[in-house]
């Protein structure tokens, strides 16, 4: 019996209008549907393609053990994901070695940061796995400012908002573009650090981007709620032009 494929979905930043056409296609003739989750939540990954699956694919939600319970430096965090990707490879290897073939959903680039990545690692190996790529969560960002993010020579730093403070300062003060993700808790710690680094006047919080709900705001003019996930500050370059 011949073995299916893996298919790692890149479904771009959030407007389903931005998936490639690779992405749509596969999408419309899917019969096995894969995405995370967080427990008693429908997934964004799954929002994003609501009405664009066929009605009788069968959907396996992947539902991660932990999120924000505990912190990421808890030795149990590692050892619970650890679990729960092993376990769902597990189940998407029984499904192709059957034959049938299996999509699993990614919010933006699915090798940008994502949770595919991990089963990536542990199934490349083992299975026929083709990753379909995507317009990244924070290309629909800057691209929402309406300002170019670097120019000539600029050198751009994505940084992750989990960071140490001094570890933020150092990279921020070291960089002439900047993309800061994964704010969420970290938000007044990233805020402390762009104005260490004196970016804090130039930077811009994008919440939701390209998504109906999409909020841009100068930081230092922002009075809402900062969503916890769906965030993301950029400080643009001023490199040189002609």
């Amino acid at each position: 019996m011949s073995t299916g494929k893996l298919y790692g979905l890149g479904l771009g930043p959030g407007d389903p209008d931005l998936m490639s056409v690779k992405t749509h296609r596969l999408l419309g003739k899917a019969k096995h549907v894969a995405f995370f989750r967080k427990k008693g939540h429908t997934g964004q990954a799954r929002k994003m393609v609501d009405g664009l699956i066929p009605t009788n694919a069968i959907e396996f939600p992947m539902e991660y053990p932990v999120t924000t319970e505990i912190p990421v430096t808890d030795p149990r965090y590692n050892e619970m994901l650890s679990g729960f990707y092993e376990n769902v490879s597990v189940h998407l290897r029984s499904l192709t070695q059957t034959g049938e073939n299996v999509v699993v959903l990614c919010e933006g680039d699915p090798f940008f940061y994502g949770s595919f990545m991990h089963l990536y690692t542990r199934l490349n190996h083992l299975i026929d796995v083709e990753v379909v790529p995507a317009i990244t969560g924070m290309s629909g960002a800057w691209t929402a400012t309406g300002t170019p993010i670097t120019w000539g020579d600029d050198v751009l730093t994505v940084l992750m908002g989990t960071l140490p403070e001094k570890d933020l300062v150092r990279h921020m003060s070291d960089t002439d573009a900047l993309v800061v993700m994964k704010i969420g808790r970290n938000f007044e710690k990233v805020v402390r650090a762009l104005k260490v680094v004196d970016k804090y006047d130039d930077a811009w919080i994008i919440q939701f981007a390209t998504m109906p709900n999409e909020s841009i705001f100068k930081l230092s003019e922002m009075t809402e709620t900062v969503t916890p996930y769906f965030s993301i500050i950029v400080v643009h370059g001023q490199g040189r032009r002609p």
